[in-house]
């Protein structure tokens, strides 16, 4: 009762912010990302008919406290699906750094989710394998299906749920992202938990629709600049309703404005170029595959360590040799 499965991390692109549910992460409005490769993270999950404890290891570190209970919501409604009592052993590796604004999250609970449910012989859909991940973090329901995708809001597992976006004209081939690394440690759960209580929050929810139908239908038209364009607004909105909460959050740091900076400067030169950020202070640097070198030197240039992604495809089931122990 063995399985590993990878899974690609997350760039929001119209952010969910905030939970109407806390235990089972039901989001108060939609979301759609896309995934990020060849960024990842490798999981593999033994369940342990004969044993009743559970141990959790990540990138060589045991866990406990808060992200073992994390970890612990996603793997209990396995054991609920499945209906057994099996205790459990974990251990997940990422390639990529974490607790950066980079979706080490997503991708992490998506493989966990993945694993799990293959481990346990349970025969699901990658919407429905969505529902257990999204107990982890609601993020990570998109890492599952990848690409382009959409989380939905519900108030049950039948209406939460994601699904894939199939996009117009090259979005899948033809994007690359400079990925800017500003490692400034951040705490995105306690932002969540305050978001209903910032006075834009209501404003935020006043048009997210909106934000949610134009990014569905340029993504389907394989708009580029209406695409990222839509995603660099929502990235302020977001920032916006994360600094004026109660604790007043204020992730951004000064290599992250740099960043932007760099980013319109080319912009205004005519440079299909946009950035995103989700909660944290790395940048997402979007552009195509004719511009990225140019791109990418102009965003080494603010003096931080860049990486080159595409986009990712679904969470995977990998062969037994893949295996983590």
């Amino acid at each position: 009762m063995k399985a590993t499965a990878r899974a690609h991390p997350i760039q929001g692109l119209v952010k969910y912010h905030g939970m109407r549910d806390e235990e089972l992460r039901l989001p108060y409005h939609d979301s759609i990302s896309v995934c990020t490769a060849p960024s990842n993270t490798t999981t593999t999950v033994e369940w342990l008919p004969e044993s009743d404890e559970d141990t959790y290891v990540i990138d060589g570190e045991e866990v406990d406290g808060r992200g073992a209970e994390r970890i612990a919501m996603v793997l209990n409604y396995v054991r609920e699906l499945a209906e057994f009592d099996h205790g459990v052993r974990m251990e997940s590796e990422n390639s990529f750094p974490s607790n950066v604004g980079f979706g080490s999250s997503s991708s992490g609970f998506a493989a966990l989710a993945m694993a799990a449910v293959e481990a346990a012989g349970l025969d699901m859909t990658r919407p429905d394998v969505s529902t257990v991940a999204r107990r982890g973090s609601s993020s990570a329901a998109r890492a599952v299906t990848g690409a382009y995708s959409h989380l939905y809001t519900g108030l049950n597992d039948d209406d939460c749920r994601s699904k894939r976006i199939e996009t117009g004209g090259d979005l899948e081939e033809n994007i690359r992202i400079v990925a800017g690394l500003v490692p400034a440690y951040k705490e995105t759960e306690q932002a969540h938990k305050e978001a209903a209580e910032s006075h834009m929050f209501e404003a935020r929810m006043a048009h997210i629709h909106g934000q949610i139908a134009e990014m569905r239908d340029a993504l389907h038209e394989g708009d580029f600049h209406r695409v990222f364009e839509t995603a660099e607004h929502d990235s302020l909105s977001l920032t916006a309703t994360t600094m004026t909460g109660p604790s007043g959050w204020v992730y951004w740091q000064p290599e992250t404005i740099a960043i932007f900076n760099a980013v319109r400067e080319l912009r205004d030169e005519g440079v299909p170029v946009y950035f995103s950020t989700d909660t944290g202070a790395s940048v997402y640097v979007n552009t195509t595959k004719e511009y990225v070198d140019e791109v990418e030197q102009a965003i080494a240039d603010c003096d931080v360590e860049t990486m080159v992604w595409e986009v990712g495809g679904p969470a995977e089931v990998l062969d037994e040799s893949e295996s983590l122990f």
